[in-house]
Formats: structure tokens, C-alpha cells, sequence
């Protein structure tokens, strides 16, 4: 067993090493013993030297001694750590009542409507959890209930939650944590992978098509393709755009649905739009979102075609104590006004663009920078040892990570084999902030690229 936990936290990037124990000041060690005595298995932390934050502030996270760290990395505070409209929000709600769905809340029912009213009008219905796995939980039980398939399909480093559930179709996870024998695993849409003459479209509907049979081959009707719209723990590919049209043909040519992740992509977080799937021009079955709605409260939604959840709401009793309550809804509602009073988007897509810009500038000529890819606040910078072969460059990747967070600058690793750099910041991202980013990215660069 030990053997095999450690092959699985192997493949956990940027993981902090505990043989490094003895060269952290000593306050930081004697609070990562406490820490390794109370808590449970499954815990890590991250960086070669772990950080403790005691405020923060847009994307600024601010550590016991002063010190003022540019978080490029946290997505779940997505309108900024502590921003003041959303805790004011959530402080004057907790000062008056909290309450379930059981009880008629006005307040939620504006949310539903405000929240529904950024989806394609086909997208109607909406259902709230406390957590990214929940909804996801809860959106494979709807689409199984629809179809009346078992069988799932997702990307081949795909990463959809935490439980029993949805930890069987997240092969991220590594071997301690087996995929269900009904899922299917394809290739992301990276483009390099198409063979001459083929299309990124023709090579994503065959991977579909293939998983479709091989379900089919063993007693398994289709369910669901889930895909994260940035395919973030893939290595985050999010161009081309367009495939998808005939993927998700695919998917309802054999009865199944299409469940758009949004829980990392969604909220403006690429930049040209609110939600990752409007980019490719599709319509989802089933949409999940996580904690970003509610700017890290524990809230999180699916949203359906009306058609696609009927049969299940008729037949199924579901309720959360939590989900949907007055104070994660207060923290939701809070965030679609910042939203709209600070132009969230906007400023998403022009950072991003300009952070994307810089970041290719400067590794133009490095033989080590396969691409750098992204939309909008969400960046990857592929590391290799050489870009003919793209073998990968877990070292350097680490390397880069640490020499960042050294001076200052968070950001973390993605991709099955943790040689992406994930850039990836609270949408709070300034001008200012992309200047500082590529300055200091400079400097490690000259050194690692």
C-alpha cells in the first residue's frame, strides 16, 4: 500500500518534499509537525519552501512577516482575496439568517435568475452543491438517470473531484485512486497529437467514437462525455476552437450527453466569454461550476436543459442542507455584481492577452519552451528537454516554480507529467500585476530557459 501512495503523490506537482524539513525556519517546522500530527492522510503542501499567508488583497497574499506575494495561481477567489463587496455581503447576511432550500428565499431565486440569465437560453434549470465534486457527483447521476447508460468519457489526465464517484473517471489522481470500468479514456485536444492529413476535429470525434465502441463492446451504454473546458489537468489546452461541434454530435448520435466542466474555465476565467463552452460554438446538456461562484464559499451549481433533468427531479429526492443556503448565496450573488460593476471580463481578456504576449516574448529563442498556450487568465508554458521530441522537463518545471515563489510570485505545475507551468490568478489580475509577473519571469528565465 505505501508503495502505491507514493507512486500517486509522485505525480502531485510542485508537492513540498518532507526531507526538506530541516532547512525551513523553525516556527514554519514546528507548525508542519503540529500540522502532520492532527491531520488526516491525503494532505500536502507545495513548494520546496511552503509559505504561510495571513491576509490578502486582489491577487496579493500577504505572509506572517509583511512580505507581499502575487498569487498567479489561486483561481477559486476569483474577483480577488477579501474583496470587500463580497465579504460585506457575506458579513451581513451571517448577521441575519441562514437558511436552506426547504424555506422560500427570495434571495435565491434571484441568484437562479441572475446566474441563468450569462447561459445560452436552452440552459434553464439550475440545481446548487457545496464543491466542484458535488456537482459533478450530481450531473453524472442526472445524465445516467436521462440515458439510462453507465458509461463514462473523459480526457486522459482529466481531474473531476473528490468523491467515490467522480474519483473513478479522474485519472489525475494516479493508481492509488482506479478508474470504473465504465470509463473511457481520450486524447486532449492538443493539436500535435493529429496525424497529417486529419483534422483536430476528425481526430477528437474518432477518439469518441472508439471509446463509444469499446464501452459498448463490454455491456456499457454511454452516459457521458465530461471534459474541462480548459482542459486544465491536461496541460491546459484551450485552442483551437471548434472541434467540438462534432464531438458532441457524436456523443447524442449514441444517446449520450455532454457535461461542460466549468469549475476551472468558467466565469470569464478565458477571457472572450463567461463560460469555456460558448467559445466552441456548442450547446452542453449539463453545465457544473465550483467554488469561484461564490469566491471560495463552499457553493457550487449544475445547470441543465430542462429535458435533461425532468425525469430525475420527478423520481429523485435531493436536497443539501448547505447547498443553496442564505450566506453561500449572498457570496454569489456578490460576486455577479463585481462582475458587472468592475468589468470583469474585460479585464481578463486584456490582461491575459497581454500576460500571454510577454510571456512569449520573452522565451521566443529558449530551447526549453515547447508553447506557451492559454485564453484569457489561464496560461500554460510547456517545459521540455527537447522541443523535437517534446520529452518533458519535470526538473526544470520545478525549478521554475521554486525560483518564482523565491521571489515571490505564486504559480504551480499541470499535465501528466508536471512539466506545464500553470498560470493561473484570481481574475483580480492588474496591469500592474502582469508588469511585476513578466519582470520577475524575466530574471528566473535567464537563468532556467
Amino acid at each position: 500500500m505505501t508503495s502505491t501512495v507514493s507512486r500517486a503523490l509522485a505525480h502531485y506537482p510542485n508537492r513540498f518534499d518532507p526531507g526538506g524539513m530541516s532547512e525551513l525556519p523553525e516556527h514554519l517546522q514546528a507548525t508542519i509537525r503540529r500540522r502532520n500530527k492532527v491531520l488526516g492522510p491525503g494532505y500536502t503542501l507545495i513548494y520546496k519552501e511552503p509559505v504561510e499567508f495571513v491576509s490578502g488583497h486582489g491577487a496579493h497574499l500577504i505572509d506572517r512577516d509583511g512580505n507581499d506575494y502575487l498569487d498567479a495561481y489561486n483561481n477559486v477567489p476569483c474577483v480577488g482575496h477579501a474583496h470587500p463587496h463580497v465579504a460585506e455581503a457575506v458579513s451581513r447576511q451571517m448577521a441575519a439568517v441562514n437558511t436552506n432550500t426547504r424555506y422560500v428565499q427570495e434571495s435565491l431565486v434571484d441568484y437562479a435568475e441572475r446566474l441563468l440569465a450569462t447561459f445560452p437560453e436552452e440552459l434553464s434549470k439550475l440545481s446548487l452543491a457545496c464543491s466542484g465534486s458535488e456537482a459533478n457527483d450530481l450531473a453524472v447521476r442526472v445524465a445516467r438517470f436521462h440515458t439510462g447508460g453507465e458509461g463514462i468519457i473523459v480526457t486522459r489526465w482529466a481531474y473531476h473531484g473528490l468523491t467515490r464517484e467522480v474519483a473513478s473517471f479522474s485519472p489525475t489522481l494516479g493508481t492509488g485512486s482506479p478508474l470504473g470500468p465504465n470509463v473511457r479514456l481520450i486524447d486532449p485536444p492538443d493539436p500535435r497529437l493529429v496525424a497529417p492529413g486529419s483534422t483536430l476535429a476528425e481526430h477528437m470525434r474518432n477518439q469518441v467514437r472508439g471509446a463509444i465502441d469499446d464501452l459498448e463492446r463490454h455491456g456499457y451504454r454511454l452516459a457521458a462525455l465530461i471534459t474541462d473546458c480548459a482542459y486544465s489537468s491536461d496541460g491546459i489546452f484551450t485552442d483551437p476552437v471548434g472541434y467540438m461541434k462534432a464531438v458532441v454530435e457524436e456523443v447524442h448520435a449514441s444517446g449520450g450527453v455532454y457535461i461542460a466542466d466549468e469549475v476551472q474555465s468558467g466565469f470569464a476565467r478565458l477571457g472572450d466569454s463567461m463560460w469555456g463552452f460558448t467559445r466552441h460554438a456548442v450547446l452542453p446538456d449539463i453545465v457544473t461550476m465550483g467554488k469561484p461562484m461564490g469566491n471560495g464559499l463552499p457553493i457550487s451549481g449544475v445547470v441543465f436543459r430542462p429535458e435533461v433533468c425532468e425525469a430525475f427531479g420527478q423520481n429523485v429526492r435531493y436536497f443539501n442542507t448547505f447547498a443553496g443556503s442564505s450566506i453561500p448565496v449572498a457570496a454569489g450573488a456578490a460576486v455577479l455584481d463585481v462582475f458587472e460593476n468592475e468589468n470583469v471580463r474585460q479585464r481578463a481578456l486584456e490582461n491575459g492577452t497581454a500576460l500571454r504576449a510577454g510571456l512569449q516574448e520573452i522565451t521566443k529563442d529558449s530551447p526549453y519552451v515547447a508553447e506557451v498556450r492559454g485564453s484569457g487568465l489561464y496560461v500554460g508554458v510547456e517545459l521540455v528537454k527537447d522541443p523535437k521530441t517534446l520529452e518533458p522537463d519535470r526538473s526544470r518545471t520545478e525549478d521554475v516554480i521554486n525560483d518564482m515563489r523565491d521571489r515571490r510570485i505564486l504559480i504551480s505545475g499541470t499535465g501528466k507529467a508536471a512539466n506545464v507551468l500553470k498560470i493561473r490568478p484570481p481574475l483580480a489580475f492588474t496591469s500592474a500585476d502582469v508588469t511585476r509577473f513578466l519582470e520577475t519571469f524575466s530574471e528566473v528565465a535567464k537563468d532556467r530557459l
